[in-house]
């Protein structure tokens, strides 16, 4: 299967994102990542996840929330990885781009966020309902999302650690809350940042398994 991969510099009115996007040959849609707090688009978990969703056709954008002095500032103040606000107007412009991109224009997106990124990926999910066909969080903070939580509309898979015990009872607070379909997944054996043997595996092939049942559908259409 050949694979096409390119940085790319997503201007959003004055900000300028670094992305990296991963193209697999007839892909049959496009995942984009929301990092957690302190992460960016090198996030060493959000590449082994994506390296599987390329491996199931699935092209992938890794993109900075943040630029590089707001990294500055945030890795000394560290006010801007909980602005939850800040991070899904980025996501929501980075879905625009990729909505009139013409290698990912026709692809049904999907979002992936991590911990802080999960609550972004959702008011992203919610603030762009038509484009947006379904949603991955790994030990996110659904809860982050505010009231834009029932606003969401696509499905929606939440991932936690068996042992990360906090962080399961806000997933299953959200899931209680979304007017959606929205399923609980809890990893055996795992901790917050899946760093267990097979932990992160075992997120990427449910990931996998989400976005095939929800993204390739919207392909068809």
């Amino acid at each position: 299967m050949t694979t096409w991969m390119t940085q790319e510099r997503i201007e959003l009115g004055s900000v300028s994102l670094d992305a990296d996007l991963t193209l697999p040959e007839h892909a049959t849609g496009v995942v984009l990542f929301a990092h957690g707090s302190g992460s960016s688009r090198h996030s060493p978990r959000n590449r082994v996840v994506a390296a599987e969703l390329n491996r199931r056709r699935f092209a992938t954008v890794l993109a900075d929330l943040l630029t590089p002095e707001e990294e500055v500032r945030d890795a000394r103040t560290g006010e801007l990885r909980f602005d939850i606000g800040l991070l899904a107007d980025r996501l929501v412009g980075i879905i625009d781009w990729m909505r009139v991109q013409p290698p990912t224009a026709a692809l049904p997106i999907g979002l992936f966020g991590a911990s802080t990124g999960g609550g972004a990926a959702l008011v992203a999910a919610a603030a762009r309902p038509s484009a947006v066909c379904a949603v991955v969080s790994r030990g996110g903070r659904p809860d982050l999302a505010g009231p834009a939580l029932v606003e969401v509309r696509a499905p929606t898979l939440l991932i936690v650690g068996e042992h990360d015990r906090q962080v399961i009872d806000l997933n299953e607070e959200a899931r209680n809350t979304m007017r959606i379909r929205a399923d609980l997944r809890i990893v055996a054996g795992a901790t917050h940042l899946f760093e267990e043997p097979g932990a992160l595996e075992t997120v990427a092939g449910e990931a996998g398994h989400w976005f095939a049942d929800h993204l390739v559908p919207a392909m068809a259409k």
